[in-house]
């Protein structure tokens, strides 16, 4: 028998005065799945992660995680989860270890082993060698780093990332990755939020789209490739398909939410 889902919604809306910002979604994510959620500029992502994690209310639908009512049961949801959200709320005026050590005894770690996580953390994420300077006056990727160490240093079983390699290099990016590998080896579960496809691609395996506020797919990757492709033999005009190239990601995007389809346009000046 599988096993319950770890993050459910159930029509879940959200709406700014006549904006529908989220329009009824329904997803399923099972425990142990690095679920990718994507959607263009303004198509409901962050709000959605907002939601999920109890940041923000919705108007109007139901979410469980881990098998709680978010709305009956914040405190216990909050506990059991981690957050990385796109505007990283962060304290300056900390020094790094300082501010683990609070995020720790924050979930409810004792002295000891929040102490023994934040020296951990610092270690890994490469962060350990200027121990007094201030979150304020790290660069954005040591930040990002930062960040992803104080939502994983009380061991959530699910972790929420929007946007959590925006503006970060190679190496940091690198650190982030294996980290997230072995949180789900160990069985977690990853919901992210990326546009950067590559990266969704390679991690994730299964993702959800979507567009304009409403889920237009959700499903492993496989399956979504199936769509596509179906997709790109009905329709005319296309390029010949070449079937023993599987397609990537960005095209099954593109294809899902109506991307740009011909190179007819042009900018004049630029020709």
């Amino acid at each position: 028998m599988d096993a319950a889902p770890t993050i459910i919604t159930q029509n879940l809306t959200r709406r700014f005065g006549d904006l529908v910002a989220v329009d009824n979604i329904n997803l399923r994510v099972a425990p142990g799945q690095f679920f990718g959620f994507l959607g263009p500029n303004g198509a409901g992502k962050s709000t959605t992660i907002r939601m999920l994690t109890g940041l923000l209310a919705p108007t109007s639908g139901g979410i469980e995680i881990l098998g709680l009512d978010l709305e009956k049961n914040p405190v216990e949801v909050k506990r059991q989860i981690g957050v990385v959200p796109e505007g990283m709320a962060l304290f300056g005026r900390l020094t790094g270890s300082e501010f683990l050590n609070f995020a720790g005894r924050m979930y409810g770690l004792d002295r000891e082993t929040a102490a023994r996580r934040t020296a951990e953390l610092l270690e890994f994420m490469q962060l350990a060698d200027q121990p007094r300077k201030l979150v304020t006056d790290y660069s954005h990727g040591m930040q990002k780093k930062l960040a992803m160490a104080a939502a994983v240093i009380h061991g959530p079983r699910v972790l929420f990332l929007d946007e959590p390699f925006e503006g970060v290099d190679a190496i940091a990016a690198g650190t982030l990755k294996k980290m997230l590998q072995g949180m789900i080896a160990r069985g977690a579960t990853i919901f992210l939020t990326s546009h950067v496809l590559e990266i969704v691609e390679r991690l994730c395996s299964h993702v959800a789209i979507i567009h304009q506020g409403r889920l237009v797919a959700q499903g492993s990757l496989a399956e979504l490739r199936v769509g596509a492709e179906a997709q790109t033999v009905a329709e005319p005009g296309d390029a010949p398909n070449i079937s023993d190239e599987k397609m990537t990601l960005e095209q099954i995007f593109l294809r899902t939410v109506g991307g740009v389809r011909s190179s007819d346009q042009e900018l004049s000046w630029l020709g």
